[in-house]
Parts: structure tokens; sequence; C-alpha cells
């Protein structure tokens, strides 16, 4: 009988199976549902087929089976072979220890023990206890039963026919996410820019998909959390055939993006794949200052831009989530100038978001006066001085909070406002380059 060599262990799967299709479809959720066809030989009537290279994070109860019969039963077999479960089975058993260099017997005898330190009994009835087998190469006699070198399946099938038949194969598996990544960059006077996205997919579900026909769908699809285990870093690979993207359509309630190529997803992969690239986007920058509160000195407003998400503005379509990082142009060379997250985004919707804060642009904010002037009233003064360095121009937007109070009334003010909810009001001065304007207003309030 052959010696197995536990440290140089390969070991070939006695189930060969036959893969025609594989379709996957990736979520935002730490999800992937696959979807495949199979050509397996089975038996009539009733006997165990094997399904290997199923993902390690699979969900046993989501599988479904159509076949030319009916699965009675089904074990998911996840139990890796390993060094150590091996040695448990050896208990009471023959191993033998050798050298790791020329592979001489260093101790063989009968296993009393495995943790930190093996016990061995030898023929002589002598006992070791070895302090580690990290210099060891350990033999036994044979694999023991019942061992599995992939998670696999097992059914129990109650087959109508025997012979070679297409199974479709479909389940749920943790693991997979994808996620939109966008890159724009911005013109020299900052009115447009050029947008591409790209989709980063992650497979650490425990199994590479070949081939695959990929589907990714956007939206936020409710589940009942079961956690699902393990967890892997990914490497990277970057596909840069920016004509190959994606078709949109809706799914339900959701979006689907179907990419118009097969492609491979690697165990422990993030792939890079074009969405879409778009010129000349109408984008506007805006500054805005919100003030939540008495006193801030040298407050500096947050720089953001929007864009319309149109079809008269280059785009239109349905905008997954992600991280947009924003470049300008220095010269010849491209420069960052912030990032932030945008929402699922549909068609004829506003995109809005912060990339800084200005550093030519400030305001003092003071509280001049403030008095009570009956059981549950009371009147403040305030001034909001914005000073602007820059060589241009500036409009700001200034948001004004009014907090918790229920009921409040501008009663003079040396600007016009917007009324923007029941507790805030809007400016929006224009402050010359080098410049600054000192806005004053007197407000009631009435508190419940």
């Amino acid at each position: 009988m052959k010696t197995l060599i536990l440290n140089l262990l390969i070991l070939a799967s006695v189930i060969v199976v036959a893969q025609n299709k594989t379709y996957v479809t990736v979520y935002n959720n730490d999800l992937g549902v696959i979807k495949e066809t199979r050509n397996l030989d089975i038996q009539k009537g009733i006997s165990e087929v094997i399904i290997t290279d199923v993902a390690e994070r699979i969900d046993p109860t989501s599988v479904k089976a159509e076949l030319a019969g009916t699965v009675i039963e089904q074990n998911y077999r996840y139990d890796l072979v390993s060094m150590s479960k091996i040695l448990q089975k050896y208990i009471d058993k023959k191993i033998t220890l050798r050298h790791t260099e020329n592979s001489d017997i260093i101790i063989s005898g009968k296993l009393l023990s495995v943790g930190s330190q093996p016990v061995i009994q030898k023929s002589d009835g002598g006992i070791e206890m070895i302090s580690g087998l990290g210099d060891c190469l350990v033999s036994v006699d044979e694999m023991p039963d019942n061992f599995i070198t992939k998670p696999s399946l097992v059914w129990t099938v109650d087959a109508e026919k025997s012979g070679k038949q297409d199974v479709n194969i479909s389940y749920m598996t943790g693991g997979m996410n994808w996620h939109a990544e966008y890159v724009a960059v911005l013109n020299e006077d900052d009115t447009h820019i050029d947008l591409n996205s790209w989709v980063s997919v992650e497979n650490n579900s425990g199994t590479e998909y070949k081939n695959a026909v990929l589907k990714l769908v956007a939206g936020d699809v409710n589940r009942v959390r079961d956690e699902l285990i393990g967890s892997f870093q990914s490497s990277i690979t970057f596909d840069s055939k920016r004509e190959e993207a994606f078709e949109e359509k809706s799914l339900m309630d959701y979006h689907i993006y179907d990419l118009q190529r097969p492609t491979t997803l690697l165990n422990n992969e993030q792939k890079q794949i074009s969405l879409f690239e778009k010129k000349n986007v109408k984008v506007e920058k805006k500054y805005e200052f919100t003030y939540n509160g008495p006193n801030q000195k040298n407050v500096n407003p947050q720089v953001k831009l929007q864009f319309y998400n149109k079809s008269d503005n280059k785009l239109g379509i349905p905008m997954p989530k992600g991280k947009i990082r924003v470049y300008k142009k220095s010269g010849e060379e491209l420069e960052f100038v912030g990032e932030n997250s945008i929402q699922h985004t549909p068609r004829n919707e506003k995109i809005d978001f912060t990339i800084g804060n200005a550093f030519d642009i400030r305001a003092d904010f003071q509280t001049l006066n403030s008095q009570r002037i009956g059981e549950k009233t009371e009147e403040a003064e305030y001034s909001i001085e914005i000073r602007n360095q820059k060589d241009s121009e500036v409009e700001v937007d200034l948001l004004i909070h009014f907090g918790t109070y229920r009921n409040w009334e501008v009663l003079d003010k040396n600007f016009e406002f917007q009324k923007k909810n029941a507790g805030t009001i809007i400016v929006t001065p224009k402050i010359k380059s080098e410049g600054s304007t000192i806005l004053k207003y007197k407000v009631r309030f009435s508190f419940m």
C-alpha cells in the first residue's frame, strides 16, 4: 500500500463533471446567484451524485436542481482535508515521522494524541512527545474515509433513467460584491467634466467561474441576514477593453447590467470592467456655508459639484452607487481635487456631492445680541462676514438653520433670502474678488 506524504499531498477528484454554461449574477450586498448547466451521468433509481467545485460560501438551503428525476436528499460537505484532520482520524493508529531533507525515518508508532505536542507510542512501548511537526514529514498508510478536497454537494437522486443528462443547478453564495467607480475630469473653467465609470466585481466565494455570463444588479435587495462564513484577501486584475461595455435594462424595481461577452471570475480576485465613458457633461460648481450655531470663526465653505443625469446632458442612464473621484488639469498633468460617494441615481435626477473645502473663501459668524422678551419668546441679532481672496468674483450658498425652534420670524435683514424648509433659509450673496460682504439679520423665536 502506498504511503501518503501529507506535506506533499496532491489529490485528484474521483468525480469528473463536465460544465457547459455558467451564469453569475452579482448584487451589491455580499451576494451572488450562480446558475449553471452540468452534464452528469446518473443511474436509474436511487444513487449518489457528487457535485464538486461549488462555492465555499454557498447557502445550501438555496440550491435548486432541475433534472429527469428527484433529489430526495442533499448534504453539503465542506470539512476539507488537512493534516490536523487526518491525524485526528489516526488516533490509535500507526504514523511515521521522516526527515524533510532525506526522508529518513525519525520515529514510527501509534499516535496517542494530537495537539501542540503530539504523543506517539513506539513499538517497544516507549512514549515520545513531539515538540512540533514543523521539521518533519508525516506519513500515514492511507487516506481516511469520507474526506473531500473541495466543497461539494452530495445528492441522493431518484432518477427516471440511466445515462448522461443536462442538469440545471442554481444557488446563492456569499463573498460576491460589485460597486461602481467614477472618474471625473474638470475642464479649465469648471463647467464641464469628462466622466467615465468602471465596475469592480469581487469574487471571494471560494471557487472560480470560467467563461461566465456576468450580470450585475443595482439596487438594495432585501435579505434575511444569515451570515455565511469566510473572508479572503483580493488580488486585482484589470480589463481595459472599454468598447466592450454592459447593456442596461430594468429588473422589477432594480436595474441589471449585462456584460456583452463571457468573462472569467477567479477566486480571490477583483476585476474591473468598463461601464461607460461620457464626454463634456455639464456641471456646476458651488460654494456652500452652513450656519448651525453662534460665534464660528474662519469657516471655509464646502466645494460642491452637481450635474443632472439627463440625456440632454450626455447621460440619462441609471447610475449605480459608488465612489466618484474628481481630477483637474494642471498644465499637462491631472491633479486629484477630491472624492465622494454617490447613491443609486435614476435617470433625470440630480447628482450633488462635496469634494472638499475652499481655501480662499472664509466666513465669521457672530451673535450681536440675544434677549428674552417674553416667557416663550426670544429675539437675537446676528452678523456674518464672508471674505473672498480669489482673483474672481464668487457666489456662495449660505444655509442658515434655526435649529429646533418651531416658530421663527426674520424681523430685519440686509439681504434677500429664500425659505428652503421649515427650519432653514438660504442666502446667495456674490462677493467680489479680494472683497467681503457683511450680512446682518434679526430673528424672533417662539418656544412651544
